[in-house]
C-alpha cells in the first residue's frame, strides 16, 4: 500500500485519482503510525514551505518519514513536497523569518526564489532534460513535457544537482526531478501531466512492490 500523506496543507485528491486510475493500492494517511505499514510514501504539497514544514514537525509526520527512509521505504515528494525533502527554503526566510523551520533534510540543498525575466510563478507545461538514468523516469524520454506550478526551485548548479534526474529550463536551469537512494522528488505535478505523468507514478509504484 502506498501512503499518500495528508497534512492539511496539500491537495491529495488528484494524486489519489491518479493512483486509482493506475489501479495501485493506496491510502490517504495523516498519522505517523500509518506510515510504518506502508510500502511507499507520496508527499504532495502546495502552498508555503514554512507552515508545511512546521505542520510535519509538530504532527510527528516528519520523524515518521525519516524513519521510513531509514528502512528503505520509497518516498516521493511532489512540488512543495519535493522542496520539503531538502534542508531549507528561502521562502521560509521571507514568510517566517523568526521560525527558522528546516525541511526534512533528507537531501542536501536549499530552494530559492525564481527570479527571471519571465512570468512567475512558473505555471504550465515545460520540458524535461534527463541527466541520468533512474527507475523513476523509465519509459519517459528526454524532451517530455510535464506540468509545473511553482515560484521556488532547486538550482541545478547547487549541491542538489548531484542527485538531479532531470533539469528544466525556465530562464535558469532548475532541478525538475531528483533521486537519492529511495528518496525521490518531482518539481512538476505528475498527477496533472497526462500519460507521461501517470507513467512516472506507475514507475514509483513499481518500486514499492
Amino acid at each position: 500500500m502506498i501512503a499518500v500523506v495528508d497534512y492539511g496543507l496539500n491537495n491529495i485528491r488528484s494524486v489519489a485519482n491518479a493512483l486509482e486510475h493506475l489501479e495501485r493500492p493506496y491510502g490517504v494517511i495523516s498519522k505517523p503510525e500509518d506510515i510504518r505499514s506502508a510500502d511507499g510514501v507520496i508527499l504532495p504539497g502546495v502552498g508555503s514551505f514554512a507552515p508545511a514544514a512546521q505542520t510535519l514537525l509538530e504532527s510527528g509526520l516528519a520523524g515518521a518519514l525519516r524513519d521510513a527512509v531509514a528502512r528503505d521505504i520509497p518516498l516521493l515528494g511532489i512540488c512543495l513536497g519535493m522542496q520539503l525533502l531538502f534542508d531549507s527554503s528561502a521562502e521560509a526566510d521571507r514568510t517566517a523569518p523568526a521560525a527558522q523551520v528546516p525541511g526534512l533534510r533528507l537531501i542536501e540543498g536549499r530552494s530559492v526564489l525564481l527570479e527571471v525575466d519571465r512570468k512567475v510563478p512558473h505555471m504550465g507545461w515545460n520540458q524535461l532534460q534527463l541527466t541520468c538514468s533512474s527507475p523513476l523516469t523509465e519509459r519517459i524520454g528526454g524532451g517530455t513535457y510535464m506540468y509545473f506550478v511553482h515560484s521556488y526551485y532547486l538550482p541545478a548548479d547547487g549541491p542538489a544537482g548531484d542527485w538531479a534526474v532531470s533539469v528544466t529550463d525556465y530562464g535558469v536551469p532548475m532541478i525538475s526531478a531528483v533521486q537519492q537512494g529511495h528518496v525521490m522528488g518531482t518539481q512538476f505535478h505528475p498527477e496533472k501531466s497526462g500519460p507521461a505523468g501517470l507513467r512516472l507514478l506507475d514507475n514509483f509504484a513499481r518500486l514499492c512492490t
